[in-house]
C-alpha cells in the first residue's frame, strides 16, 4: 500500500453512507513534483465516521498513485491521531457475516438468511424464483440504463414508472465491495427507481446482505417481493486485456444461477459504439465470453432494432447495427461453447427510448463515455429492461 496523511481541507458531496473530502497530504505522491498536494478522499462514514475540516487523516493512495480506480480518490482508512470523529460502537445485535474479510476494514454484517435473521424461516426452504426475469449485465453503468428500459416497457404499457413493479439491485463483487461506492444505487434509490439493493459475495453495504448471488436473488424475490431483478458488479471493474481476465466473466455464473433457481435470465449484451479497441466495437468480447462460454443454461438475449433516428445519432451507423447483430448470432447459435443455445430477441429501440434514458436520475456514464458519446452502449442495456418488463406477465407476483 502507499499511504500518506492528509488533513482535511472541506467536504464536499455527500450521499448514502459516503462523504467526499477535499485533503491536503502530507507529502507528494510517488513520481509528482515536490509542494504540497490537495487530493478528493472519500469516506465511508458508517466505517469511519464523518470527519470535518481540520482532522487529520490515514489515507491508502495507491490507487491514486498509479492512476487507477474509479473516481480518482484517496480512501479515509481512519484518523491519523486524536480525531473524536469516529462512528459510536455498533449496538451489540445479531449479524456474524464478515465481509472484506481479513482485510484491516472487514465489517460485520446481518445476513438475509443467517439465523438470527427475521427472514430466515422465509428463506431457509426457498428454492425457486418463481419465473422472475434476472437482467445480467457485466458493468455497473448497464444498471441505470436497464432500469430505464423497464419503465419505458411500462410507459407504452399504460402505466406509471415502472409499472408497479419493484425492482431488485443485486451487487455482486466483482468491483467495488462498499455499496456506498456507487452514486448511481443512492441517486436510483433515492428516485424510487429501485426497491432494494442486495449485496452478495464480499460486497457490502446494501439493504440486505447475502452470501451468494443465488442467496441474493432469492431474498430479492421472497423478502423484498421483487418482480426483476438485475445483477451486475459494483463500479470500477477489474481487465487485463485478455479473454479470461475480467471480473465481469462472473455475469456468464449469475446466469446459470438464474436458470438454477427457476428464474429467466436474460444476458444484457456490452455493446459499443465508441470504443477504439476493436474488442468492444460492437458486442464485447467479454459478453461473448461470458454468455457464450461460460453460460451453460439457455439466457433470453434481447438485441436492440435501432430506428433510423436512433441509427443516425453519434457513434452508431448501418455498419454498427450489423456488426451487433453478426456477433450476437453466434451466441443465438450456441457456436460459442456449443453449450447454451440462446434465444436471441429483436427489440425495437426508438427516439422515445433514448428520451427515457435521458431522465435517469443517475447519470448514463460508461467508460468516459455519456449517452451522446456511445448511444448503443446504454440503448442495448435499456432493452434488456423492456425484454424483462415483458415477461413479468408470466409470474405470480408476491405480495
Amino acid at each position: 500500500m502507499t499511504w500518506r496523511i492528509g488533513t482535511v481541507i472541506s467536504t464536499g458531496k455527500s450521499w448514502r453512507g459516503a462523504l467526499e473530502l477535499e485533503v491536503a497530504l502530507d507529502r507528494p505522491l510517488p513520481g509528482r513534483a515536490a509542494g504540497p498536494v490537495t487530493v478528493r478522499a472519500l469516506a465511508y462514514t458508517d466505517l469511519v465516521g464523518e470527519p470535518v475540516p481540520g482532522d487529520a487523516l490515514l489515507l491508502n493512495v495507491s490507487a491514486l498513485a498509479r492512476g487507477l480506480g474509479t473516481g480518482g480518490y484517496a480512501l479515509v482508512v481512519g484518523p491519523a491521531a486524536g480525531t473524536t470523529h469516529l462512528p459510536p460502537d455498533p449496538v451489540p445485535g445479531p449479524g456474524h457475516l464478515v465481509k472484506a474479510r481479513y482485510t484491516p476494514l472487514q465489517t460485520m454484517v446481518l445476513g438475509v438468511d443467517e439465523q438470527e435473521s427475521p427472514h430466515h424461516a422465509t428463506l431457509a426452504d426457498a428454492d425457486s424464483l418463481d419465473g422472475m426475469p434476472v437482467v445480467v449485465a457485466d458493468l455497473h453503468s448497464a444498471l441505470p440504463a436497464v432500469v430505464a428500459g423497464l419503465r419505458h416497457a411500462a410507459a407504452q404499457a399504460g402505466t406509471t414508472g415502472a409499472g408497479g413493479l419493484k425492482v431488485a439491485y443485486v451487487m455482486t463483487d466483482g468491483g467495488a465491495l462498499p455499496a456506498a461506492f456507487s452514486r448511481t444505487i443512492a441517486a436510483l434509490r433515492d428516485a424510487d427507481w429501485l426497491t432494494t439493493c442486495v449485496t452478495v459475495g464480499q460486497a457490502f453495504g446494501g439493504d440486505l446482505e447475502a452470501v451468494t448471488v443465488h442467496t441474493g436473488l432469492l431474498a430479492a424475490r421472497h423478502v423484498a417481493g421483487c418482480d426483476v431483478a438485475v445483477v451486475a458488479q459494483g463500479p470500477g471493474n477489474l481487465g487485463t486485456g485478455t479473454r479470461w481476465g475480467y471480473s465481469g466473466v462472473a455475469a456468464g455464473e449469475a446466469v446459470n444461477a438464474a436458470a438454477a433457481l427457476g428464474g429467466r435470465p436474460v444476458a444484457s449484451l456490452r455493446v459499443s459504439g465508441a470504443d477504439p479497441r476493436d474488442r468492444h466495437l460492437g458486442v464485447s468480447h467479454h459478453s461473448l465470453t461470458a454468455y457464450g462460454r461460460v453460460a451453460l443454461t439457455p439466457a433470453d438475449i434481447p438485441v436492440p432494432v435501432p430506428t433510423a433516428d436512433v441509427e443516425n445519432m453519434p457513434a452508431w451507423g448501418v455498419p454498427l447495427t450489423r456488426r451487433i447483430r453478426e456477433q450476437a448470432a453466434t451466441l443465438g447459435s450456441g457456436t460459442g461453447s456449443g453449450t447454451a443455445r440462446h434465444t436471441l430477441v429483436d427489440v425495437p429501440a426508438d427516439a422515445a427510448l433514448v428520451d427515457t434514458l435521458r431522465t435517469s436520475p443517475a447519470g448514463l456514464r460508461t467508460m468516459g463515455r455519456g449517452l451522446d458519446g456511445d448511444p448503443a452502449s446504454f440503448v442495448a442495456a435499456a432493452v434488456a429492461g423492456i425484454h424483462a418488463h415483458h415477461l413479468t406477465g408470466d409470474t405470480t407476483r408476491s405480495t
